[in-house]
């Protein structure tokens, strides 16, 4: 079956608020499935279902898994909550869907976030580091959040410069 494809900036549905999951179907089991055969396909570490465009408080994260080690163990987090941030920590971050760009962001250092698996079973997770910075740039992503839209006003209005200029490029070849 042929992956879906990534929602990019400056698609508006990026900037959705996302609703919450209401029952746990076996479409949203298929969602959650199509999420991590593309995160690990392009490969990421993370995907929120408005990536796909679906505006759905549901994302995947695997911050283990790299394509050296391949093993996978991948988190499916429905209606999450972040209910405790401490301290903070600058990250270079990059998004399957702000293509070709990384920078620092500034995010809590550590975090406490309650969600349900897929079974329907809460799970409440502590996190700091690379873990930490992971949940909630996905979060953010159900709020229509992206990283570019955390640094500098004039970091983004470059890129975003970049991005038209680039989209403008491919749509005339």
């Amino acid at each position: 079956m042929a992956l879906r494809e990534i929602v990019q900036f400056p698609d508006p549905r990026l900037k959705r608020i996302s609703k919450p999951v209401g029952e746990i179907t076996d479409e949203i089991r298929e969602l959650a499935r199509d999420m991590c055969d593309v995160m690990y396909a392009e490969p990421g570490i993370g995907l929120a279902a408005p990536q796909l465009g679906e505006a759905l408080r549901l994302f995947v994260i695997d911050t283990e898994w790299t394509e050296e080690e391949n093993d996978r163990c991948p988190q499916v987090i429905i209606n999450p909550e972040i209910v405790h941030k401490e301290g903070k920590i600058v990250w270079e971050e990059a998004c399957l869907s702000v293509p070709d760009y990384t920078a620092e962001v500034e995010r809590a250092a550590q975090v406490t976030l309650r969600a349900l698996d897929l079974e329907g079973k809460e799970i409440v997770e502590e996190a700091e580091g690379l873990r930490a910075v992971c949940l909630q740039h996905e979060y953010d992503h159900l709020d229509g959040v992206l990283f570019i839209d955390r640094i500098s006003r004039l970091k983004r209005s470059l890129y975003v410069a970049k991005r038209k200029k680039q989209l403008a490029e491919e749509s005339e070849g």
